[in-house]
């Protein structure tokens, strides 16, 4: 839609938001943290961090000081990517996992946590690009913590909807279900703990999260209930700076994290829906939303079979998944997906 045409081409409607600054996230109170870095004089950077380290607290059934990070930053000359996912521990290689688990892989517990990459990730896109101070970005995040707030009605369902599954986890009880249950929508929560843990977090710009107190406590709490997270681990740990990876579609180029991230599955999408001309479909026609979903099944085919660390990909690489040649071929299909 151009800027001074307002049809509305979907059936449902869409009211476009005009602003010099814009902080978009899906709880108001972890955009408000961002927006107050941004009254304070602060730029993109600096409300990015205060809204992730809000988030962690005001929807933590989604959101963690365990998770990873992925960033791309213009900084008004070029882009610059940050890869701060989570690696695995030293200790794990397939026959950990087939001693301890068999043929499948767990889906809870420490054996599926990795290295945290979020609060590095923070640190270094501060250092990189930010304004403010590192521990004024936390501030907000902090604040939630201990005064506590009143829990969202989608964050209340999440909250509800996970503790069936979590609740036998060691210290999730205690921390996400303080009455016994998840907190009702509009009830207040407070995260006491997790705002002492920003706080050190924020005195020594992560390095508590890394290599001290924190990292210590992580360490034990893993080896008390069966993981092999140590502190060599959280203390070896150090985001990447990458070079982001692209697809020009629709007259637009399109930017993503390259593996293991799993943007690339985007990407090799678009660039199917760029050879089977999707836009001679009207949006949101049936026809229109059938190719994307097969386009991006296929897509997510090869990045479930493929994508890893980059430095392990020696198969295939992300340029041959991303190559014209490649996504515009039809049945059979190359050796990728046989």
């Amino acid at each position: 839609m151009k800027i001074d045409d307002w049809t509305n081409p979907y059936p449902t409607i869409r009211s476009p938001l005009m602003a010099r600054n814009v902080v978009s996230t899906s709880q108001p109170l972890g955009a408000m943290a961002g927006l107050r870095m941004l009254l304070a004089g602060g730029n993109a950077v600096d409300a990015a961090i205060a809204t992730a380290a809000a988030m962690a607290i005001v929807e933590p059934c989604s959101n963690g000081l365990g998770s990873d990070n992925f960033a791309i930053v213009w900084d008004g000359k070029a882009l610059h990517g940050l890869n701060s996912s989570g690696v695995a521990p030293a200790a794990w290689n397939p026959g950990y996992f087939r001693r301890k688990h068999g043929a499948a892989m767990p889906m809870r517990g420490w054996d599926t946590v990795t290295t945290p990459g979020a609060v590095a990730g923070w640190v270094a896109l501060s250092e990189r690009f930010g304004k403010l101070p590192f521990a004024d970005l936390l501030q907000p995040a902090i604040e939630l913590a201990e005064r506590g707030y009143g829990v969202g009605v989608v964050t209340a369902d999440k909250w509800a909807k996970a503790a069936p599954l979590l609740q036998d986890q060691p210290g999730f009880a205690q921390a996400f279900l303080p009455r016994g249950r998840a907190p009702l929508p509009g009830e207040r929560f407070v995260f006491a703990e997790a705002g002492a843990t920003l706080r050190k977090i924020a005195a020594t710009r992560g390095e508590a999260f890394y290599r001290g107190e924190i990292a210590e406590k992580l360490a034990a709490h893993a080896a008390a209930n069966g993981g092999s997270m140590t502190v060599a681990d959280l203390a070896g740990y150090a985001p990447s700076w990458v070079e982001p990876i692209r697809k020009d579609f629709a007259g637009h180029t399109v930017h993503q994290i390259p593996p293991n991230g799993q943007g690339i599955a985007a990407l090799m999408a678009l660039g199917m829906l760029d050879k089977l001309e999707l836009g001679r479909f009207a949006p949101d026609s049936v026809e229109a939303q059938h190719l994307q979903i097969e386009a991006m099944k296929l897509a997510f085919a090869d990045t479930y079979r493929w994508v890893a660390d980059a430095r392990f990909m020696a198969e295939v690489s992300a340029a041959d998944l991303l190559s014209d040649a490649y996504l515009g071929a039809t049945p059979p299909w190359p050796s990728a997906r046989a």
